[in-house]
């Protein structure tokens, strides 16, 4: 008889069960046409998981064609099809746990 174990990260941890996070940038890249590039600085971000979930939620805004976070500077770099609406980004950084401050500047 083997024991098991939980290797499910304890609630609100942004790291692996074994503590570590992913490095480097999260990309999430779609597709590119003629398109509109907004830099964001984003509150909270500070590993790569915190990249990949800001990038997975925003990618899921409709027209978005890439999403590249870098925890880091807190910006993420969203292009899109059109102009996004701010309140629909701030929406998907609030689910993935994150303050949107707004455009960066």
């Amino acid at each position: 008889m083997t024991a098991e174990t939980d290797t499910t990260p304890p609630t609100g941890s942004c790291c692996s069960p074994t503590g570590s996070c992913h490095d480097g940038a999260a990309d999430v890249q779609i597709e590119q046409a003629d398109s509109v590039t907004t830099v964001y600085q984003v509150k909270g971000m500070t590993c790569g998981h915190c990249e990949g979930a800001v990038s997975e939620e925003i990618s899921g805004i409709a027209g978005v064609t890439s999403v590249a976070a870098v925890a880091s500077s807190g910006l993420v770099t969203v292009t899109s099809k059109a102009p996004l609406a701010e309140d629909a980004v701030r929406a998907a950084v609030d689910e993935a746990g994150y303050e949107l401050l707004g455009p960066a500047a």
